[in-house]
């Protein structure tokens, strides 16, 4: 089972993605509220949140500076920014705050479940046009140092990870085993001196370098 909290600001949109996860059998609400002081006051540390759906704009304190206030009480927690915004400056601020995922808020409910499932499984799901924007600016951008230069193959699996692809697929995709994926993702964490798919992202927003 993967427990689900949610703060959303809109009544309606909060009680329908609530109620869809309680009709559900392997993922389910266990928090919804409408701010994020709401949520950091009154969630405790027995309250079992795995993934995080956040909005950005919200009273009070905003999804986006919210994020490293949550991640401090819930280190574990993933996030997933849920919300109207599709503008580079958010989505970047958002993955480069810690965000896991990003999806815009006409994302269907049944992709919007398979995008908890696949960040419990180490993805990072992003509504295609999110991701494009992504791949579209580390394109448009082409600033690279010697230092963090990745492989013609290293920037593929990067593109697969901000794809929010498990592993098992970047290595179908490119004809290679899990464990070749393992050890070019390291190497990739190792060249953008960092220690997490998420922070892979959020290097990139920072150290562009050209996919193609």
């Amino acid at each position: 089972m993967i427990w689900v909290g949610i703060i959303e600001d809109k009544i309606e949109i909060r009680e329908a993605l609530s109620s869809y996860f309680r009709s559900t059998f392997d993922v389910c609400c266990s928090f919804a509220t409408e701010s994020v002081e709401d949520f950091l006051s009154a969630v405790s540390d027995k309250t079992v949140i795995d993934v995080l759906l956040l909005d950005i704009g919200l009273p009070g304190i905003s999804g986006i500076n919210g994020i490293h206030l949550i991640k401090e009480k819930f280190p574990d927690i993933n996030i997933i920014i849920i919300t109207v915004y599709e503008d580079e400056d958010k989505i970047f601020n958002a993955l480069k705050n810690g965000a896991a995922g990003y999806l815009l808020k006409n994302t269907p409910f049944p992709k919007i479940k398979k995008a908890i499932e696949d960040i419990q499984n180490g993805g990072a799901p992003m509504t295609p046009v999110i991701a494009r924007k992504v791949v579209t600016f580390f394109s448009d951008n082409k600033r690279q140092s010697t230092k963090n230069s990745l492989t013609p193959k290293e920037k593929h699996v990067v593109a697969g990870l901000i794809d929010g692809l498990s592993y098992k697929k970047i290595a179908e995709c490119l004809g290679n085993s899990v464990e070749t994926i393992r050890n070019h993702i390291r190497n990739i964490y190792r060249k953008l001196e960092v220690n997490s798919r998420t922070e892979v992202v959020a290097k990139s927003a920072k150290d562009i370098f050209n996919f193609n």
